[in-house]
This record gives structure tokens, C-alpha cells and sequence, in this order.
């Protein structure tokens, strides 16, 4: 351990008052080293200076905490972050928990000539050589080498400036001087001055790099610097297709460049810069294309209820989602071909379209667009199912009567008004289960059977969707018995045509016992026609086959109505209507008996 470092020396805090530097921004920061500052900023020293070593963060903050090496050799630690130094050898610190920094050589010197540098040399920055001397060194001697190349003097013999360093002045350099009324010259140290690269070529670098059609991309150029130079402020440019112009609002600080939408016409290549400003070190990376991908949205439809069968009059609550496309984005809502609902979201990449009361003309295909301003995409169509309950069916016959013979086809027919198929219509006689019939229109449903005197009674239909049975009216159907009031009926017409047909002998027998009593014959006596047959007998056992009995039913059953008539033949009744006139003819003799 060399004795300025010795256990014995003081460490002490020097509020060292280093250039104001810019932190350099995290985009290019990936650096954990350590960095060691010098004070002069020198390497060579004549022997009983001092010199100063700080150690810092990278990007030139304080730690908590440091370790110091010398020679290899780990000394103890302290939260001491600068030490004062005057031995020869190798330098290094640790700055909390960050990597060691590189190892600086520190050299001090008996001789009467002192060539001073820094320790690193970084391209484009300015550097300057000192040859120091004893004061018996005149300065008017002293020159510069060059891998043992004398240089052109300077104005100022001592320094030897370098503008901006770069490969070319790699080398070996020395000085020398005279001592007055000496004639041999005397030789510095040799400084080997290896300029270093600022910052190596950025690379540019796209995040996403296969950025969707319409999304952001955030460009980032790339670069690093060393950490003896983290304070150095970059300047940065974006460029497109190798347009002179920067992209953006220019060149920045920032390394990177935010752009909020990215299309596919923008599908070319870019390019970026670094620039050092000071040391006036500009570098630009080789161009990449970006392909942007057209964008596909990737709906997503949910709906409340989750089915899409909605009962009439319930909520119906729609929310689409997509994915994949950029913003802001405008939402629209369609049922079919019309345009139900418009909503803007700008931060959002949802929307929600509700109706508080479905009705059955809210039954149809919904579908959601999403529209960024470039693209519009569509989802696919949701189907939705308004179910109505069945209203109260209606019975009907297909005679429009409630009254039918024995042996007559009845048909019953059953619907509901509204209602949502499927439709299952029931028929019932008293409660009778009858038959089943269901239909998917709204036409209904029909039952047809045959009619007996025992089926008369209460007939009914009840109609069911799957949301409740409604039942009808009841319809009362009587049946009349038509063998039954046939012989009744013939009877009656028998006894009373009979009737009939012996008071008109009677009275015709006793107006020829008149007519002979008189002395005279009637005006219409057959004799008198001499075509006229010999008057007979009446034969009543053929009246009844004159007469044709014809039974009427009105519309109450109980209520019995019969007619009967009584006809002579065609011939006769011709005849009797000849003889006279104030006559009635037998023919047209008739009673209606109600």
C-alpha cells in the first residue's frame, strides 16, 4: 500500500465542484460503471504533488457508499467518495453496488520535464498537451514528437492543442527541452494517446416492430456512451425514406420519436442520427424498413341476457369491444341496414348500446362498427329473438254456428293474435283433451271431427309459446238428433192430412144433396162435360200419397215446428181451378202449424 494512501492518511470530503452536466436520458443509459474524476485532470506528476480522485455514479452522481482499489489490491470502505493521492500506480473505485471503473495510471516523476494528458481521449473532443518544466528548463526549447516525429511549434510552446481528435492522432508523444548553456536537450515521459470512439453508430429500432395499421410506433435510436463521457448531451433525428427533413418537430434530446398513427402507405424506410454538439461527433445508422400490418379488429359482442332470446319488454344491453385497432375510435350500432346508436370514445376501445324495453320490432341481426378515421371494421352480426307471450286465442266454427246435425263435419279453428312461435294450440271438449296442433305462423291451428248427439256441449282451445298457456272463451255446440224429430213429424202430417181431406168430401156431399134438393145441378157438375168420367167415390187411402211432409227446425231445439201440406194431382188441380174461380183448390190448400 503506498504510503499516501496509508492507514494513517485522512480521507476527507472535498466538495469538488465538477461541470454542470445533463444527466444523460435512459433511452441510451445501459452503463452501470463506476467512474473515477481527477483533479487536475492529469496522469503524469511531478513527485510531491497531489492529486484528488472522486468517484461517482455513472452520469456523474454521488453513491452512499465506495470501495477503492489500488494496484488490484481492495482498500476499506468508506462513505467517503474522494481521496487525495501521491504515489504511483492503478486506480480504480467502486461506487455502491455498480461495476468497477475503469483503472486509471497515475505517474509521478523526478525528471525535470513532464509531459501531461488526460487519461482518455475521445474523438471530436478537443485535447491539449502540457510539457511542464523545471524552472531551469527554458520554454523557448521545448518541442513536441510524435512517434519520435517533431511537431510544428505552437504559440505557446508548452501546450500542444488538438481541436478535435480522431484516429489520425493515435500515437506516442514526448517533449523536450534545454537547460540554458547546455547543449544536450532533456526528454519527458512518453504518453500513448489512443483516441476512443464517443459513441458507437446508433442503431434505430422500432417498438412494435410490425406496428398494426393505424396504431402508434415509438422509434428509438439507439447509441452508447462510455461512462468518462456520460455527460455529454446527444442530439437526436428521425428521417424518412432519406428525406433532408426531420421527422417530427425536428431534432431532440430524445432518442426517441413518438408516432401516434403508423398506416400502411407509411410501409418505408428510416433512418436516424446522433450528433454531439460539443465535440461536433455525428453519426447515423443504417435505414430499416417497418412493415405495418393492415389491421384486422377483433370483436368481441357479449349481451345482457347472454342469450339472444329476449322476452318483450325486458332489457337488452349490447357491449363491443375490439381489439387491435388503434384509436380514438367511433362506435356504431346497427340493426340491419339502419344506424341505431353513434358513440365516440376516445380513450376507450369499448362502447355499449342498450334498449330498456325490447319490443317485437326490436327483433333482428345487430352488428357493431369500429372507425378509427382511416379504417372502418365491422363485427359480425348478433341475431336477436324478441319473445312474445301467446295473447288470448280465439275460437271459431267453420259454419259460423253453434248448431249441427247429427253426422255434420265441424271444424274448429284456434288463434292467438300475437305471440312469438312456436305455437302450440290445444283443443278440449269439457275438459277433454281433443287433439294437439302447432304452427310457426300466425295462421293458427284447426281441428275437424264429426258430429254425434253425444258430443254436444262446451268446446275450448288453449294456445302456448313457451312463456304461459292462455285458454278461450268456451263455444256451446248442440247437436240435433234428426231420426228422432223425422218421425214425428211424418205422423203429424199424416193425421192432419187426413183430417183435411174428410171435412172436403163432407162438404162436396152435402152441396150435391143441396144442389138435387133445389132441383138443379152446381155449375160445376162433372156431368155436364160429357168428357168427364162418372163421378166416384172418393178413395182416401191415396191421399196420403199426394202429400209430401217437410219438417223445419229454427235455431232453438227444444221448439218442434212442423208443416204439413196436402197436393191432388197436377191434373185435378187443374181442373178444380177451371170450375171456379172464388174456389180454393185442394192443391193449394195448405196450414202452417207453428
Amino acid at each position: 500500500m503506498p504510503a499516501s494512501v496509508s492507514p494513517w492518511v485522512v480521507f476527507t470530503l472535498l466538495w469538488l465542484t465538477p461541470r454542470v452536466v445533463t444527466p444523460v436520458r435512459r433511452q441510451y443509459e445501459t452503463a452501470t460503471e463506476s467512474v473515477i474524476s481527477l483533479n487536475p485532470p492529469w496522469t503524469a506528476f511531478f513527485q510531491g504533488e497531489t492529486v484528488t480522485l472522486t468517484c461517482y455514479r455513472y452520469g456523474f452522481k454521488l453513491p452512499q457508499k465506495t470501495k477503492w482499489y489500488w494496484n488490484g489490491e481492495a482498500l476499506r470502505e468508506t462513505k467517503v467518495h474522494a481521496v487525495k493521492v501521491s504515489t504511483s500506480g492503478k486506480y480504480r473505485c467502486q461506487a455502491d453496488d455498480l461495476h468497477l471503473s475503469i483503472s486509471v495510471h497515475l505517474h509521478f516523476y523526478k525528471g525535470p520535464l513532464v509531459l501531461r494528458a488526460p487519461p482518455d481521449v475521445f474523438e471530436g473532443e478537443p485535447v491539449t498537451l502540457r510539457c511542464h518544466t523545471e524552472e531551469s528548463i527554458a520554454q523557448k526549447t521545448l518541442t513536441f514528437y510524435k512517434n519520435n516525429a517533431i511537431l510544428k511549434p505552437s504559440d505557446q510552446r508548452s501546450e500542444l492543442l488538438i481541436l478535435h481528435a480522431n484516429q489520425r492522432d493515435n500515437g506516442e508523444y514526448h517533449c523536450r527541452g534545454k537547460k540554458e548553456w547546455h547543449l544536450l536537450s532533456t526528454s519527458s515521459n512518453s504518453i500513448s494517446i489512443q483516441v476512443q470512439e464517443l459513441f458507437p453508430r446508433p442503431v434505430l429500432r422500432a417498438r412494435p416492430s410490425q406496428p398494426v395499421d393505424g396504431s402508434p410506433v415509438t422509434l428509438i435510436c439507439q447509441t452508447q456512451l462510455p461512462a468518462q463521457r456520460s455527460n455529454v448531451q446527444l442530439q437526436f433525428c428521425f428521417f424518412k425514406n432519406f428525406q433532408a427533413q426531420a421527422l417530427g418537430s425536428g431534432c431532440s434530446s430524445s432518442s426517441e420519436l413518438h408516432i401516434p398513427a403508423i398506416w400502411t402507405e407509411d410501409s418505408m424506410s428510416y433512418w436516424c442520427t446522433a450528433e454531439a454538439m460539443d465535440a461536433q461527433v455525428k453519426k447515423g445508422s443504417l435505414a430499416i424498413k417497418i412493415p405495418v400490418q393492415r389491421a384486422s379488429a377483433d370483436f368481441q359482442i357479449h349481451s345482457v341476457p347472454a342469450l339472444t332470446s329476449v322476452f318483450e319488454g325486458q332489457l337488452l344491453l349490447f357491449n363491443c369491444s375490439v381489439k387491435g385497432v388503434p384509436g380514438p375510435i367511433r362506435f356504431s350500432w346497427y340493426k340491419g341496414d339502419k344506424l341505431n346508436k353513434e358513440t365516440k370514445t376516445p380513450k376507450s376501445s369499448e362502447a355499449e348500446f342498450k334498449i330498456s324495453a325490447v319490443s317485437s320490432s326490436d327483433a333482428g341481426d345487430y352488428y357493431c362498427e369500429a372507425n378509427n378515421g382511416r379504417r372502418s371494421f365491422v363485427s359480425k352480426a348478433v341475431p336477436v329473438t324478441i319473445k312474445v307471450p301467446v295473447s288470448q286465442p280465439v275460437l271459431t266454427l267453420s259454419t259460423g254456428k253453434t248448431q249441427a246435425l247429427e253426422g255434420d263435419l265441424v271444424t274448429l279453428h284456434c288463434r292467438s293474435q300475437r305471440g312469438s312461435p312456436h305455437i302450440r294450440y290445444e283443443f278440449y271438449y269439457e275438459d277433454v283433451f281433443l287433439e294437439i296442433n302447432s304452427t310457426l305462423s300466425g295462421g293458427g291451428a284447426s281441428f275437424s271431427f264429426s258430429m254425434t248427439t253425444e258430443r254436444s256441449g262446451n268446446y275450448y282451445c288453449t294456445a302456448d309459446n313457451g312463456l304461459g298457456p292462455q285458454r278461450s272463451e268456451a263455444v256451446w255446440i248442440s247437436v240435433i238428433d234428426t231420426t228422432k224429430n223425422r218421425s214425428v213429424t211424418v205422423a203429424a202430417g199424416i193425421a192432419g192430412g187426413l183430417l183435411i181431406v174428410a171435412g172436403a168430401a163432407a162438404g162436396v156431399l152435402f152441396y150435391r144433396w143441396f144442389s138435387r134438393k133445389a132441383g138443379g145441378k152446381p155449375d160445376f157438375d162433372d156431368s155436364r162435360d160429357p168428357s168427364y168420367p162418372e163421378p166416384q167415390e172418393p178413395t182416401y187411402y191415396n191421399v196420403p200419397a199426394c202429400i209430401e211432409l217437410q219438417p223445419v227446425y229454427s235455431n232453438d231445439p227444444k221448439e218442434e215446428v212442423i208443416y204439413t201440406e196436402v197436393r191432388r194431382t197436377q191434373q185435378n188441380c187443374n181442373h178444380a181451378v177451371q170450375k171456379t174461380e172464388n174456389q180454393t183448390p185442394r192443391c193449394q190448400m195448405a196450414e202452417k202449424n207453428e
